[in-house]
């Protein structure tokens, strides 16, 4: 078996380009479908709709600021393990372990999802309205083990396939967008329309903090996804520079990406139809036949939905895998998994793996409960929260003692991975206090008194503490014998 160094764990080396790599980390967001499962909830919490657009340009906020220390931590070491490596070389074995294991429970969490969503779409595409939650589920199972499967077979064949996926999804919702101004404009919207304004992207408008703050707490999280760029930096042409910057842009095209579509639905359909189907989880779908006129051409939304879905399951699969084959070559996990095919030179094991413990929890979940599922999801916020902050805190320890040799460094590497950093810690804060209430949860049961979503996303860091120390107690001091290290004065 291979080493445990960058670029020395038998993956296919240069594989991917810039443009490929922006691919990816777009695609991972599925900005359609997170726009038509979100959009209609930020604009219930906003109290005043048309003020969509400007929370979604602040949410972008701290997704930047941590773009940026993706960027300088891949610059240092372009580990396929992202922030398992980092926070481990940073704050520790055990920060850098459970940081890798907030991304995989969060990517198999994510993953029901996705599937769900998939299962749905291609039935709605078909016609068929109301298919039965055994179809759906078997629907769903089938896109993972499809796009898992394109996953082991090669990471180019993987990366043409997104472009193809992520090219249908974004010409759709551009088209969507533009045809929907340009009715508002000519008057041709629906009665609630209103013309968009530049007090839109104001956020002083909005009035009340707390609209606001609720707003980004809904919004930041449909901006995920971009780091899968990062985790194939080994695979990457140039991994110390270009998949940071792949990262970095991949956010900028995502905000550009939110704010055009959100302009134009909150113009077509008005603030007041959007906050009514706020629940529907499917605000796009809802307003496409109006926007195009034709139900034929309503199914590009549709389409838009369901491409972002399999393409945001195949890429989430991808640092799943990237991370748990890190993890295991540094003798965190059982070396197993740390094995990658020397056919197809991708971690063919850990993808198999996280195809497999996908498909489990996606149906035990269907098993059990829908609403179950939907608590699963609304959890995943905390994990998300928890690994990107740590990234950010990781990225300041680890380059402390260059911060204040230029005002460069103390800005872009000091200021602002720790301001993106406390920011989603406050996030992680916030989102505990609204979910321990029971009735901010799918279901409105309560587990020992509080909200599933909680319980699930706080047990599943707990769970991580309580493995991590199972794995010490069974030895392994090539990992946890590790000291921690700080930046090479030469690096930048």
């Amino acid at each position: 078996m291979a080493g445990s160094a960058p670029g020395d764990k038998g993956l296919k080396t240069g594989a991917i380009g810039f443009a490929a790599g922006v691919v990816i980390g777009v695609a991972s967001t599925a900005p359609g479908y997170s726009l038509a499962a979100s959009l209609g909830l930020v604009v219930a919490v906003v109290g005043i709709g048309v003020y969509a657009p400007v929370i979604m340009i602040v949410s972008f906020i701290p997704m930047v600021l941590i773009a940026a220390s993706y960027y300088w931590m891949n610059r240092a070491d372009p580990d396929c393990g992202t922030t398992f490596s980092w926070a481990t070389r940073a704050m520790g074995p055990y920060a850098g372990w459970i940081g890798g294991w907030a991304i995989i429970v969060a990517d198999i969490i994510v993953m029901a999802n996705l599937a769900q969503i998939s299962g749905l779409y291609l039935f709605l595409l078909l016609g068929i309205s109301a298919p039965s939650t055994f179809a759906v589920t078997a629907v769903g199972v089938a896109f993972i083990a499809a796009m898992t499967w394109i996953c082991v077979i090669g990471i180019e064949l993987n990366a043409k396939t997104q472009t193809g996926l992520l090219a249908a999804e974004l010409i759709t919702l551009a088209i969507f967008a533009v045809v929907a101004l340009v009715r508002v404009y000519s008057g041709d919207a629906l009665a609630g329309s209103i013309e968009p304004s530049a007090g839109w992207f104001n956020p002083a408008n909005i009035g009340s903090v707390s609209a606001l703050t609720s707003g980004v707490l809904l919004a930041v999280f449909i901006y995920w996804g971009w780091d899968s760029t990062v985790c194939v930096n080994e695979e990457t042409e140039d991994p110390t520079e270009t998949p940071g910057r792949a990262a970095v842009l991949s956010t900028v095209i995502l905000v550009l990406i939110y704010v055009l579509v959100t302009v134009a639905a909150v113009s077509f359909g008005g603030p007041e139809l959007l906050t009514k189907e706020a629940g529907s989880g499917d605000v796009l779908g809802l307003l496409a036949n109006d926007v195009f006129g034709s139900d034929l051409l309503g199914k590009l939304v549709i389409i838009a939905v369901l491409t972002s879905a399999a393409a945001s399951c195949q890429t989430t699969i991808l640092p799943t895998a990237r991370t748990a084959l890190s993890m295991a070559r540094a003798k965190a996990l059982p070396a197993k998994i740390g094995e990658v095919s020397p056919q197809y030179m991708t971690p063919a094991f850990a993808t198999w793996l996280m195809g497999a413990l996908s498909i489990i929890w996606y149906v035990g979940l269907t098993l059990v409960s829908e609403n179950l599922l939907f608590d699963a999801i609304a959890s995943l916020g905390l994990m998300i929260a928890f690994y990107y902050a740590l990234t950010g805190y990781a990225c300041v320890i680890y380059y402390r003692n260059e911060l204040f040799k230029s005002v460069r460094n103390l800005l872009l590497i000091g200021v602002a991975p720790l301001l993106g950093a406390l920011i989603l810690t406050a996030i992680f804060i916030k989102s505990c206090v609204d979910m321990w209430d029971p009735a901010n949860s799918e279901s409105g049961t309560a587990w020992l008194g509080i909200g599933p979503p909680l319980v699930i996303g706080l047990g599943s860091l707990a769970m991580g503490v309580v493995l991590v120390v199972l794995w010490r107690l069974g030895g392994h001091p090539e990992f946890f014998g590790r000291r921690l290290e700080t930046a090479d004065p030469g690096l930048l």
